[in-house]
């Protein structure tokens, strides 16, 4: 199996990579076993210490292979040791035996395992994803400390059963030796990396910590004997018959756990594999962004609850991806799974090789060394939510998280954030307004180009209809402000357009609101227009079949569906001017004095016009022009209507931007500066055109240059009305 992984590599990285996480990952491993086990007496630290290394074996093995996170390297981690110690405190504290109590702690990390397990085919993964920013910081600052506090009975050599702010207060309970040790250790790790970048904090710490120890022992003979010896782990047994004798017994000692005792687990179980799994995977989210990959996390949750699985059937801690570890593999070099493997291969020769040396590791510089890990992990960044109100309460998530997770638990703590996480995104939800823009018909315009007298009726009646274009999420936050909006332009309009275009979700709440608004216009027989209802919203639902549902679609009573805001001016505006309209015989072929662009022309210039003009006559659907085609030539609309088509913010596909109806022209900005066509001109009915190509034009102006001059200012004049027309509307949209 070694020589095929060795075989196996390509990157001489993955090598270096796995040997220099595995001198992170050990000794932090050792230390949290230890921080576990001599919760039920001194004499368990070397167990707990074999149990870390055990685990960083199992957990650097195993998650690699089925796993899919390249680099990721995996160990007993901080989490696991704050649930573990707590844990085998409180049973500690109701006189379970010792005996029993690594039993448990052997069939909790199985457990936690098996729920890993049963979350990655779940496809939970994914759900990390919404753990904010503040739950994850208050989380990891909690754990730090309670790491931290953890460690101070070991710091200072004081006796078991001590709390931790009796030691402080309690300076006869100091063994200075210890002290002097463990300070050592901290600086070694927290200023050694500023002299030696090469060499890991951790190393250089645990030498730090080694030399002060045996500097001490030069004055004291009795620190140079291992045997009852309170300042040093001890023998380990890792190849003597003790540590297998001790395996097999725990396996039969399994056969004998009731059912009753495996149920009383299950709630721990839950707690650890939801921290274990929110570890991974924040490391895998980080280590994403390091190297621009992408991550499985159902799979990762799989391999590493195998992991967690053979690691405490081996009586190894259960652990997770690791931050500290795994940078320190990918700034090595390290390119794939294969370095998180050779981690575990150099555990294992490590653990064989060093056995009688790591007898002489200081609990003093273990406890050092999590003081720093703890140290690291607290978060200071959400002091700055201090600096401006808007964040405060952003920075009171953070600090309950801390006090919940020291008072009550961790887990209880991550549920207390994400819940204060979503009051506080209710709150700015309801904070900000979800009318984007309240507006009239005549401050709009659809893509019809109308004409003046038109134009004139919708100006005056444009009061009539109001226009609200709504964004964000519409529910029980926001439902009261929206109603408030509405509720008055009820009584005095006759339409009413709700465009929803930018809205991001819809509850039961605010659609029932909207079917009052619905209700109240429909008693003056007023009609509410629905713009955009989409049938896929960012939250997945079908906000059109939703609207069904709850009776707020077409089929109801004075409810219009439009697919765009213009479709609905559109048709407000037809409904506006229909006296206008009424009178005019649409199927009749306009001459050239009956359009508005020659209102007030002599009758004989016109004639001479109309000669050089084609009559054309196109079918529904065709394209009369073209983008990029050149612009060679204008069109008058005699009969029909023709759309007018282009790109709209820098998109490729066509969209429908203006209407051009009969009596109106199109074509004339290109037919005046010469530049090919900037859209698409198709006729959407049948259409009978005048055609003025510009060698005609010119031909014309030779002879009648007068009539050229008034074609061309006429053209120019319109024209300007319209981009007046646009400017004005987009001046209005941006306030």
């Amino acid at each position: 199996m070694t020589s095929i992984l060795f075989n196996k590599f390509r990157n001489p990285g993955d090598l270096w990579g796995g040997l220099a996480s595995m001198l992170v990952a050990l000794p932090a491993a050792m230390a949290f076993g230890v921080t576990v086990y001599t919760t039920l007496g001194p004499q368990y630290a070397p167990f707990g210490a074999l149990a870390g290394m055990l685990g960083a074996a199992a957990l650097g093995l195993i998650a690699p292979i089925f796993g899919g996170t390249d680099r990721l390297i995996s160990a007993p981690c901080a989490p696991a040791a704050a649930v573990l110690s707590v844990f085998a405190l409180e049973l500690s504290r109701q006189g379970t035996p010792a005996g029993n109590i690594i039993l448990l702690l052997i069939v909790l990390g199985i457990l936690t395992g098996l729920v890993q397990i049963l979350l990655g085919f779940l496809g939970t993964g994914r759900m990390i994803k919404y753990i904010p920013y503040t739950v994850v910081s208050g989380y990891l600052s909690g754990v730090g400390i309670i790491i931290i506090s953890g460690q101070i009975r070991n710091f200072m050599g004081a006796a078991v059963g001590s709390s931790w702010w009796q030691v402080v207060v309690s300076p006869e309970m100091w063994d200075w030796r210890s002290i002097g040790i463990g300070s050592a250790t901290v600086l070694g790790a927290l200023l050694g990396p500023r002299l030696i970048k090469k060499v890991p904090g951790t190393i250089i710490g645990i030498a730090a910590g080694l030399v002060t120890y045996f500097a001490l022992a030069a004055n004291d003979p009795s620190m140079m004997i291992l045997a009852d010896n309170k300042l040093v782990l001890g023998p380990l047994g890792i190849v003597e018959a003790g540590y297998l004798q001790t395996l097999t017994s725990r396996w039969h000692d399994l056969g004998e756990i009731k059912l009753a005792q495996v149920g009383a687990l299950c709630g721990n179980a839950l707690t650890l594999a939801a921290l274990l799994s929110i570890d991974t995977l924040k490391t895998c989210v980080v280590m994403d962004q390091k190297t621009r990959t992408r991550h499985e996390p159902n799979r990762e949750l799989c391999a590493q609850g195998l992991a967690n699985v053979a690691s405490s059937l081996i009586c190894g801690m259960p652990g997770a991806g690791t931050m500290g570890a795994s940078m320190v593999n990918l700034n090595s070099g390290a390119q794939t799974r294969l370095s998180g493997v050779m981690e575990g291969v150099l555990v294992l020769v490590a653990a064989l090789a060093l056995n009688s040396v790591m007898a002489w590791l200081p609990i003093a510089t273990l406890a050092g060394i999590l003081i720093v890990i703890g140290l690291r992990m607290i978060d200071l960044e959400p002091l700055k939510f201090l600096e401006s109100r808007g964040t405060a309460f952003d920075f009171a998530v953070v600090s309950s998280v801390i006090v919940i997770a020291l008072t009550v638990g961790l887990i209880a703590a991550s549920g207390a954030g994400v819940a204060m996480s979503i009051l506080l995104f209710v709150r700015e939800q309801v904070g900000g307004s979800v009318v984007r823009h309240k507006s009239f018909i005549h401050q709009r315009s659809s893509t019809w180009t109308r004409s003046e007298e038109e134009r004139r009726v919708i100006a005056q009646k444009g009061e009539q209809v109001v226009i609200f274009e709504l964004q964000g999420s519409l529910f029980f936050g926001t439902t009261y402000e929206l109603y408030s909006v509405l509720e008055p332009e009820t009584r005095k309009r006759n339409y009413m357009i709700l465009d929803m275009r930018l809205v991001q979700s819809v509850d039961i709440t605010a659609a029932h609101m909207l079917i009052q608004i619905r209700d109240m216009l429909a008693e003056r027989n007023a009609a509410l227009l629905l713009s955009n209802v989409h049938e896929q919203l960012p939250n997945g639902r079908n906000l059109r079949e939703f609207f069904a549902q709850v009776g707020l679609s077409e089929k109801s009573n004075n409810v219009l569906d439009f697919p765009t805001l213009e479709t609905a001016i559109e048709w407000i505006e037809e409904e506006l001017i229909g006296d206008v309209k009424s009178t005019v015989d649409k199927q009749v072929l306009l001459h050239l004095q009956e359009m508005e662009l020659f209102h007030g022309r002599k009758d004989d210039t016109l004639v001479d016009l109309e000669a050089c003009m084609e009559q054309l006559s196109c079918k529904a659907g065709e394209t009369i022009y073209a983008i990029g085609d050149p612009g060679l030539a204008i069109y008058l609309v005699r009969r029909g209507e023709v759309r007018i088509m282009a790109p709209v913010g820098g998109s490729r596909q066509l969209h429908h931007v203006a209407t051009i109806g009969r009596g109106d022209f199109f074509g004339g900005l290109a037919f005046l500066d010469g530049r090919p066509r900037s859209d698409s001109a198709i006729a959407y009915t049948d259409t009978d055109l005048y055609m003025l190509s510009m060698e005609n034009f010119n031909l014309l102006a030779e002879e009648h240059k007068r009539l050229a001059f008034v074609l061309t200012l006429a053209i120019s004049r319109t024209l300007a009305h319209r981009l007046r027309q646009a400017n004005g509307e987009r001046a209005f949209l941006n306030k």
